[in-house]
Order: C-alpha cells, then sequence, then structure tokens
C-alpha cells in the first residue's frame, strides 16, 4: 500500500511542483494551505507523513505540529522553512518535528528526505516490535505510541529520533555507545549530521527524564566518546 502524505504549503505552485513530484514517486498526497486545515486533515485521516511549511496564514507550522503532538498523533513532520537560521531548527525540533529543510532546496534532495523518514519509521517499527515499554526509575515510555510519562508524572511525547536514540540506549544498557555509533543506528544509510547533534538530542531526553538533567541519573555521558544508559538511578562520577 502506497503511503499517504499530507503536504501543507501555500504557495500554489510550489504545492502543485511538490505534489506531483511525490507522486510520481508512487505516494498518494493530499494537499492543505492553512494550518486549520492541515489539522483537520490530520484528526480525519492516517498519515505516514506532514511535510509542513512553517510559514502559514492563520496558524503557523510550528504551532500545527506542536499542536498535533499533544493530540497524540505521532506522524512523522518534516518542515520547510525559507527561514534557515539555527534558532528556527530548534524551535522546529522542539515542536516535534523529525527532520527541517530550508528554502529554496531542490525537489530531489526533498525526495530523499521524504523516502529517509519513511525508511527510518520502518526500522522503528521493526526495532521496538519485540519491547515496546521501557520503564526505569520511575519513568515509563511506550514506543508505539510515542508518549510516557516521567517519574514526576508529567506526559511526555518524544519525536521518532528522540525515541529511536532512547531505544538504542536502552538496548545496551549498562554498556558505552559511541557517538558515531549511535548515529548510525538511528539515521542509517542517511547522510549523517555531525556527531554533536546527538548531544543536542540527549539534553532534551534529560529534560524529560531526568529529575536534575544536570546531574543525571540513567542517561550518562562519557567523556570523549559518547554515552551509557542505566535503568536503576546512578550518579555521573
Amino acid at each position: 500500500m502506497p503511503s499517504r502524505i499530507l503536504l501543507v504549503e501555500d504557495e500554489p505552485n510550489l504545492a502543485r511542483g511538490i505534489r506531483e513530484n511525490l507522486e510520481a514517486e508512487g505516494y498518494v498526497v493530499e494537499v492543505a494551505t492553512d494550518g486549520l486545515q492541515a489539522l483537520a486533515n490530520v484528526r480525519a485521516g492516517e498519515f505516514s507523513l506532514v511535510i509542513l511549511d512553517v510559514m502559514l496564514p492563520g496558524t503557523d507550522g510550528f504551532t500545527v505540529c506542536t499542536r498535533m503532538r499533544t493530540e497524540g498523533y505521532d506522524t512523522p513532520v518534516l518542515f520547510l522553512s525559507a527561514r534557515a537560521g539555527g534558532q528556527d531548527r530548534i524551535q522546529g525540533l522542539e515542536a516535534g518535528g523529525d527532520d527541517y529543510l530550508a528554502k529554496p532546496f531542490h525537489l530531489r534532495e526533498l525526495l530523499l528526505r521524504v523516502a529517509a523518514i519513511l525508511r527510518r519509521r520502518a526500522r522503528y517499527d521493526e526495532m521496538t516490535a519485540r519491547e515496546p515499554i521501557l520503564r526505569f526509575g520511575g519513568n515509563e515510555f511506550d514506543f508505539r505510541t510515542f508518549r510516557g510519562r516521567s517519574a514526576d508524572g508529567v506526559e511526555q511525547v518524544l519525536t521518532q529520533k528522540e525515541a529511536m536514540i532512547l531505544k538504542v540506549l536502552a538496548e545496551r544498557a549498562g554498556e558505552v555507545m559511541w557517538r558515531d555509533d549511535i548515529l548510525e543506528k538511528v539515521w542509517g544509510d542517511e547522510v549523517l549530521p555531525s556527531s554533536r547533534t546527538i548531544d543536542n538530542f540527549i539534553v532534551r531526553l534529560r529534560q524529560r527524564f531526568e529529575s536534575d538533567p544536570e546531574a543525571p541519573q540513567f542517561i550518562h555521558t562519557v567523556r570523549g566518546v559518547g554515552y551509557r544508559f542505566t535503568t536503576n538511578p546512578e550518579s555521573d562520577s
């Protein structure tokens, strides 16, 4: 069955070009032209991916993504934006996005990003099929729904990459994992980002599941190497 993609883009010519290229690749594409319509489409149907422009009339893309996550929709989100600054990329990730592509872009790059996100989701589903629930130190996370609760009872919703990194670390609990090994397992055959990208994801995971992110008990830094995950509280030495 072909993957269904929701494209949210208010510029007609760009939307048409993206849609035609996605359909040529065999995807089924629906188009929304504003944030409220996008939310209505997400609520009404199941999609494999949402391609979401940031600058939309009415409700912007960051807000759309945040509301999707708040309402429990874990569909991967690829942001498109004319704003290429680092802070905007961070804001996109914090809103629950899975990838961020700056305009202008080559359509071929967009198609590669789409294929990579869909492969990554399939790989994630395979990774989490056998042990879908992770419990550690009062925290709980369900990899099937991307949702869980921290030890203080606060609900946590992770992005696909955040959940994959947590899963990779949990599968090797007690072992030191090099940053490059984590990158390879999470990004697979995609073009790998800087190994320091992992550090940014680890910061967010600690903010979600550590009572004191500055003194982590579960996700430990091994200086110059990478990270080590433990299921029982353990202070960094």
